[in-house]
């Protein structure tokens, strides 16, 4: 056995790439979760296939997972990798460009067979790991479907049957080589295989094979180790976006007492969260799973017509889709939540890719004049208190509500400090029970002084009451077609939701001065990139600031304020330049945007260099 060091590191970033089917998404998640039970401060990117079956060893079909884990604290996946796993030559190929000069390959050799060679579209008799060209990196070749075959020789399965626990062999190595316990991981193969006890002794065997490997092979004399972040004291977990979402529906949902729907058509990437929701029927949560797009919104509406909360979840194409019912909603004037997962686009797309491109949608994107307010979560952890004021502010203002989130925040995962279900504020909400002394007859759209409706259940005694999608005279909710009527009603829709501005809070500065030259604002998951940008350019003495919106629809009353405190303004998208056009509209300032539209998330280095441009 060699001797070996430890070398303590701050931060690592690691990128796990492979065909969809070598499992590189569990292997990700898996460190990930033992990531965050030691104690790392982490940022994760999964970045899936867009094709549900690509043929194997193509470019298409790489899978890849990408972690950053660090002592300090960090709010990106990196911009570059450390260590890339490449368990096939697509793998190394598609992966490569972003891997750091010096940093460390660890490609499975099985993978780079002439067959793998050719479908990865190397040119005839090149093999990367043998020519030199990985000269600039640290390559260490193992064949891991060999020596995963080895482990398993005398168990009575299948030869596929054994080669997918190959991933459990690289996992079980980088644990020896980040010098981690495996604990964790023995016992989530437990839960998951407990029942199939062939498949739990493949996992377990080939997991410890690898951390074996490790620890015999004289290639590696030196492991490393990233200590505990300085994070506040609490209970936390690894936690992706799309749970998270799940998890403050839940909870707006106990805190206002308000039975939850959702009604909903399956749809990358927002399925996760109707699979997640389906399993709190403990907490009065009902799941249904619509014939489509239409179905599924529609019947959401019903249910808040009927008194429960409605929730419908889609992505773009959905979106699209849903536009005339949530009409119907705003004219309906009851609470519902549209929650958008945003993907590439335009049509079909790119299903597995994250863009930012729907805001425009979100905020135009249906007939006539008809507007909802928008809110934005801006990390995986953020979507929790984002989705918990959405719901606040549907019930309280008796309107529909667009919530944005992005495949980037919804399949990526951070840590998370449990709230405490004391510690979350309760949401009134307010039924008309019955006419009150001297109301003769129901007005269905008789308003406070915020211009919102009353909300009266279906059945309640005296509180009849047409509804449709016809406009409605005032205050009684008659079909009406004349046309002062119907400019009031605009009017009045339009101002209910500008008023919800003196119910959310001030636009604050995350970081920097109040007054400078840069101010870079952003909004959803260009948080992270941003935050990193602007505090490395802040230590180094320039005067840049970030603020980073959630409420988009209105905006906070303040923010012409601070857009106007600053010489200059960035507003980084990944789209082709969307809030900037609403920014621009609204307050008339220049401001300047830096969009990329890849797929892929806006990068700290991106920014810096931007940003850099403009102090000039």
């Amino acid at each position: 056995m060699p001797n070996t060091s430890i070398q303590q590191l701050e931060d690592v970033v690691i990128k796990f790439a492979g065909d969809s089917g070598d499992g590189m998404q569990l292997t990700g998640t898996q460190f990930s979760n033992n990531t965050a039970l030691f104690g790392n401060d982490l940022s994760t990117f999964p970045d899936f296939p867009a094709e549900i079956r690509a043929p194997i060893g193509t470019l298409p079909g790489v899978s890849g997972f990408q972690l950053h884990f660090s002592s300090n604290r960090i709010f990106t996946p990196g911009d570059a990798c450390d260590v890339l796993v490449a368990m096939n030559a697509a793998a190394l190929k598609a992966n490569l460009k972003g891997l750091k000069k010096g940093g460390i390959i660890l490609a499975n050799t099985d993978g780079f067979d002439s067959k793998n060679l050719r479908l990865a579209n190397y040119p005839e008799g090149v093999n990367p790991l043998e020519d030199g060209s990985l000269a600039p990196y640290q390559l260490h070749t193992m064949d891991v479907t060999k020596m995963t075959r080895e482990a398993l020789k005398d168990m009575n399965m299948g030869m596929k049957e054994k080669d997918r626990a190959k991933n459990m062999f690289v996992l079980g190595f980088l644990y020896w080589l980040y010098d981690r316990n495996m604990e964790n991981t023995e016992v989530f193969l437990k839960d998951k295989f407990g029942k199939k006890p062939d498949i739990l002794e493949s996992n377990l065997r080939v997991l410890h094979a690898g951390y074996n490997f490790a620890d015999t092979v004289e290639a590696f004399t030196t492991r490393y180790r990233v200590e505990k972040a300085r994070m506040e004291p609490g209970t936390y977990r690894s936690i992706t976006g799309n749970t998270a979402l799940s998890y403050g529906l839940v909870a707006a949902s106990q805190k206002a007492n308000l039975p939850l729907f959702l009604g909903t058509y399956p749809i990358t990437p927002a399925s996760d969260i109707l699979h997640e929701l389906s399993r709190f029927k403990n907490f009065g949560i009902r799941t249904f799973q619509a014939e489509d797009e239409i179905a599924g919104i529609t019947s959401a509406i019903g249910a808040s017509y009927g008194g429960h909360m409605g929730i419908t979840t889609t992505s773009g194409p959905g979106m699209a889709l849903k536009g005339e019912a949530m009409g119907l909603a705003v004219m309906l004037e009851i609470p519902l939540i549209i929650v958008d997962i945003q993907r590439g686009g335009p049509s079909t797309g790119l299903p597995t890719k994250t863009e930012q491109s729907d805001l425009l949608q979100a905020y135009y994107g249906r007939n006539g004049e008809c507007p909802m307010p928008i809110v934005s979560a801006s990390t995986p952890a953020d979507c929790f208190e984002a989705v918990f004021e959405a719901f606040r502010i549907s019930v309280q203002h008796m309107t529909p509500v667009i919530f944005l989130s992005d495949g980037y925040i919804a399949n990526g995962s951070e840590p998370w400090r449990f709230p405490k279900a004391a510690d979350l504020p309760s949401i009134e909400v307010k039924f008309k029970k019955g006419l009150e002394e001297g109301e003769e007859q129901f007005l269905p759209y008789h308003r406070d002084e915020n211009l919102v409706r009353p909300w009266a259940v279906p059945g309640t005694p005296g509180l009849e009451h047409r509804i449709g999608g016809l406009e409605k005279q005032n205050i009684t909710g008659n079909v009406s077609y004349d046309p002062e009527n119907h400019q009031l009603m605009v009017k009045i829709r339009q101002e209910k939701v500008d008023k919800i501005a003196d119910h959310i809070p001030l636009q604050k500065i995350e970081l920097g001065p109040e007054k400078g030259k840069v101010l870079v604002l952003g909004w959803g998951s260009t948080y992270g990139a941003i935050k990193s940008a602007v505090l490395d350019l802040i230590a180094e003495g320039h005067e840049v600031a970030h603020a980073h919106i959630r409420y988009i629809r209105p905006f906070p009353k303040n923010l012409g304020e601070i857009l106007h405190s600053y010489d200059k303004v960035l507003i980084p998208e990944i789209n082709n330049g969307q809030l900037i056009k609403i920014i621009r509209d609204q307050f008339l300032i220049d401001a300047q945007g830096y969009n990329k539209i890849m797929g892929v998330p806006i990068t700290k280095g991106e920014l810096i260099t931007k940003i850099k441009e403009m102090l000039a």
